[in-house]
């Protein structure tokens, strides 16, 4: 099956930018990630066995590849440079006040466990579905679920706890 047409990054680019942008929040590393996974999806077209939508194919290769990215920062970035990074510019009073609340959920992010910070970002910011979470993530749609619900009521408790320095 001829996978590649012509409309095909037309028609899912900006919902892969958009997943890498949810998981990495830097929109260059999404741009460069995104131009990534449709190279690697034409390179690999032959290997798509058609048991999940294109998107969600796509999707699971850009997360491939986030995930080597990561693994590429960890080995060049030091643990005290990420937070630096991650800061936004200076904003309105009001743009500071939401970039605070940005942070703190940030932080408790940072305190589940990755499963859980990935199904939480597909579902809310990827806007997937659980069935292809799953699929995304090599597990059943139950298992996407139960993860996302025991993940959001542990991020309430712990933005609940969150002291405020």
């Amino acid at each position: 099956m001829a996978l590649w047409g012509e409309g095909l990054y037309e028609q899912h680019a900006q919902g892969v930018y958009r997943f890498l942008f949810s998981l990495c929040s830097d929109a260059d590393t999404a741009e460069e990630l995104t131009q990534e996974t449709f190279y690697q999806a034409l390179r690999s077209q032959g290997s798509f066995r058609g048991d999940c939508s294109v998107r969600t194919w796509l999707c699971a290769i850009a997360r491939n590849l986030w995930l080597r990215e990561l693994d590429r920062r960890r080995r060049t970035v030091s643990a005290e440079e990420l937070p630096a990074e991650l800061q936004a510019p200076d904003d309105p009073a009001g743009e500071v006040e939401r970039q605070d609340r940005r942070i703190a959920l940030y932080r408790a992010m940072q305190k589940l466990d990755p499963d859980t910070r990935e199904v939480i970002h597909l579902r809310l910011a990827g806007e997937f579905s659980f069935r292809e979470i799953g699929e995304i993530m090599g597990r059943t749609e139950a298992w996407a679920r139960v993860r996302f619900y025991r993940g959001k009521t542990e991020l309430a408790k712990l933005m609940g706890g969150a002291e405020h320095e």
